[in-house]
């Protein structure tokens, strides 16, 4: 279990700007890979990787799929107003069916220049000769904002055609060519991401077809990365952090594949963790609630009634509900919060980036490698690797006090 109390200050380093990669290599596996096994440190290229990853391991990918989520209008004096789409609200709240809307539709955003945007303006973007979209400001508080458009197109033909790539507020850039295909994984499939998954970025199709014929399965779930990911943590005790919620999208495939698994189950990034870590604790809430929603709160996994439940006990848990529902897929939501202390039910490894300092993400790699984490980071600073999104990565290997097994 972990403390009540604990500082944030632990958990920061310093990252100078020029180790910060503001564009991605010229070739996604040619990026550095730090093994960390058997709290050994070992330095390789991702291009190896293949040999890297243990026999009969099991790899999740998050096939979450970027949108152009930036919009930018300009109004009459020319003040430019930013609408950052974060989460649909209408004619749907699932995003695969909010961005398949005509005519109209209802995000909620993060509004740059709000002060200028007076309520009874309706702003507008001309794509072309024959499409124009209109925004209007329907909720203030709420950040909500109501688009509209006269041609059949789908809400995602606008936003491909008229937005802007969500590139990370620390690489401080405009988005580039390069950035369409590059902040985009190789396997991307679900539209809803306003933020890549980059520790899927360095992998490759020809990468990918070598661990299949290593033996190395392969599953995707889906998580969709909102702008949460990059909120500082405010608070000196970070437990009192507002964890970001993200929607998550699951396949009875996926449960049957982690009870199946003979290897070490390793997520390729956080998001991928954070969804099957998220997937054990719904299956422990049902062990004691048949009828528990698929809604993981960031305190869940700390509660003393979920804590000797077996992996086997959770999946099969969700498996009966599934089968009494008759489903294969369930939609959920999370803000599961992974800091030091957490004992991690389904990752026994991670494919991750190296990540902001005092952030979320930092305290989730100090949960799995524990003090370590430090090592890691310095070694890595040491030996000249490129940090955050276009970064270089690791693969990290759990030990075994940070881990229960089933």
């Amino acid at each position: 279990m972990a403390s009540d109390s604990i500082s944030l200050e632990k958990y920061l380093y310093q990252l100078p700007e020029e180790r910060i990669a503001k564009h991605p290599l010229a070739n996604r596996d040619d990026s550095k890979l730090l093994l960390y096994q058997d709290g050994q440190i070992h330095h390789k290229k991702f291009k190896n990787v293949t040999n890297l990853v243990p026999k009969d391991s099991l790899l999740f990918l998050n096939n979450t799929k970027v949108i152009a989520a930036r919009l930018f209008f300009k109004k009459e004096t020319g003040a430019q107003i930013e609408a950052f789409l974060t989460e649909p609200i209408l004619p749907h709240s699932e995003f695969q069916k909010a961005l398949k809307a005509k005519k109209m539709c209802v995000w909620k955003c993060m509004i740059g220049n709000l002060k200028k945007w007076k309520d009874e303006n309706i702003l507008s973007l001309r794509l072309n000769d024959c499409t124009q979209i209109k925004a209007k400001l329907i909720d203030r508080k709420n950040n909500l904002v109501e688009f509209s458009w006269d041609t059949d197109q789908e809400f995602l033909e606008i936003v491909e055609a008229a937005g802007h790539v969500p590139l990370p507020p620390y690489l401080n850039r405009e988005e580039e060519a390069e950035d369409k295909d590059r902040y985009q994984t190789v396997f991307s499939e679900l539209e809803g991401a306003v933020a890549a998954p980059t520790a899927g970025l360095h992998f490759t199709e020809q990468i990918l077809s070598e661990l299949k014929a290593k033996g190395v399965q392969q599953d995707h779930v889906t998580l969709h990365v909102s702008a949460g990911t990059f909120r500082p943590i405010k608070d000196a005790n970070f437990k009192d952090h507002d964890m970001h919620n993200e929607r998550i999208i699951v396949h009875r495939k996926n449960i049957e594949n982690i009870l199946q698994a003979k290897g070490h189950i390793i997520p390729v990034g956080t998001t991928a963790l954070r969804t099957l870590e998220s997937l054990y604790w719904y299956g422990a809430k049902l062990t004691k609630d048949s009828n528990a929603s698929f809604k993981i709160e960031k305190q869940d996994p700390y509660k003393a009634q979920y804590q000797n439940i077996s992996l086997t006990a959770a999946m099969e848990a969700i498996l009966t509900k599934m089968e009494k529902e008759q489903i294969n897929e369930l939609r959920g939501e999370t803000e599961i919060f992974i800091y030091p202390g957490y004992k991690f039910r389904v990752a026994s490894g991670l494919f991750t980036n190296f990540h902001m300092p005092a952030s979320t993400l930092i305290l989730l790699v100090a949960a799995f490698v524990g003090e370590d984490w430090v090592k890691i980071y310095n070694e890595a600073l040491e030996n000249d690797y490129r940090f955050l999104s276009y970064g270089d990565t690791s693969l990290l290997l759990s030990q075994d006090e940070n881990f229960q097994s089933s």
